[in-house]
């Protein structure tokens, strides 16, 4: 696991700003400060802006978020103290939110529509020793449901309708957390099965999901 201790100061300075930009969750924020995000970018030109509120760009065209929305999505989890959850994230990437939620959570299971993601965030994850995380390639809106039922789902990216399909893959009482973009729209909508709905508006761009796995990356 040495490869995600984070640089102390780097990490202090980030929380600090997560602090400013609403993430108060300690667990998420103890997270954050713990696991470097530096260790999921592989251009070593962008390391240092690893601990910057921005986003960076990975392999097949995709971003890793910003760490403000990162932290909000997480913390719009609600995720259990007893770190029992099972998770389904949507939009893997490079596999920085993934490690954050398997680091708070029993299991995440993690879908992404680019094979070479995939593959090459699998390699990653072994690496670095973040071994409660199961990943593969499909269309992110059709989620996982053999896997399921979940207790949380996340999006990494945005969507413009709250996506039914995936709340009938949570238990009763799980919840669901999505960026939702219709025009100049913007928030994060998290959906308790059987309870109610919350709004958090958010500024920050978010890319939109693409359906459908990708046939050539």
């Amino acid at each position: 696991m040495a490869g995600l201790i984070a640089d102390p100061f780097r990490a202090a300075r980030l929380l600090l700003h997560l602090r400013q930009e609403g993430v108060t969750d300690a667990r998420v924020l103890t997270a954050m400060e713990t696991i470097d995000r530096a260790a999921f970018v592989d251009d070593p030109g962008l390391a240092p802006l690893a601990f910057e509120d921005a986003m960076l760009p990975i392999p097949c065209g995709q971003v890793i978020l910003r760490p403000a929305m990162t932290g909000h999505l997480l913390q719009a989890l609600a995720l259990p103290e007893d770190g029992s959850a099972k998770v389904l994230l949507v939009g893997f990437g490079a596999g920085y939110m993934t490690a954050l939620a398997a680091s708070l959570s029993r299991h995440v299971w993690a879908v992404d529509r680019y094979a070479r993601l995939i593959r090459e965030g699998e390699a990653r994850l072994q690496r670095l020793g973040v071994g409660n995380v199961t990943l593969r390639q499909s269309d992110g809106l059709d989620g996982w449901p053999e896997a399921g039922l979940f207790d949380r789902i996340v999006f990494a990216c945005s969507v413009p309708e709250i996506p039914d399909l995936l709340l009938n893959q949570l238990v009763q009482g799980g919840r669901l957390a999505v960026p939702v973009v219709r025009g100049n729209d913007r928030a994060i909508v998290s959906v308790t099965l059987g309870g109610g709905i919350l709004r958090t508006p958010f500024f920050q761009q978010v890319p939109p999901l693409t359906e459908g796995r990708a046939a050539v990356l």
